[in-house]
This record gives structure tokens, sequence and C-alpha cells, in this order.
């Protein structure tokens, strides 16, 4: 079973990709690889649900924009 899948089904239920979220918190795609083999603390966990928050949002946003 793979770690920290609360946080990957999450940025998939919310339509936001790994390399989006990397993009957001300027990291490479690898380091958020990385980072999530190993079981992540609750306050990580609760600033990348923050970050994919963010993202979703800002999508939703520009989807609405260019409508």
């Amino acid at each position: 079973m793979l770690n920290n899948t609360d946080i990957r089904c999450y940025a998939k239920e919310h339509g936001v990709k790994m390399w989006e979220l990397a993009a957001f918190m300027r990291v490479s795609d690898m380091t958020i690889t990385r980072k999530l083999r190993a079981e992540l603390s609750d306050n990580e966990k609760a600033t990348l649900r923050d970050n994919i928050d963010t993202i979703a949002k800002n999508k939703a946003e520009e989807k609405a924009a260019t409508a």
C-alpha cells in the first residue's frame, strides 16, 4: 500500500496533478514524489491539502473566466 494515500486521493478528487502541486510549491516533480514515499506528519498533510485547495480554486476561477 502506498504511503500518504489520503493526500494522493485528495489531489485526484480535486483535479490536481502532482506536477501542478510541485510547480505551485516551486519544487521539482521528483521532490513531491520522494516526499510522499514516507508517511507525512499531520501538519505537513494539512499544508499539502491547503496547497491543493488553492490550486483547485485557481483552476476553477480560470475556467470560469474563459467560459
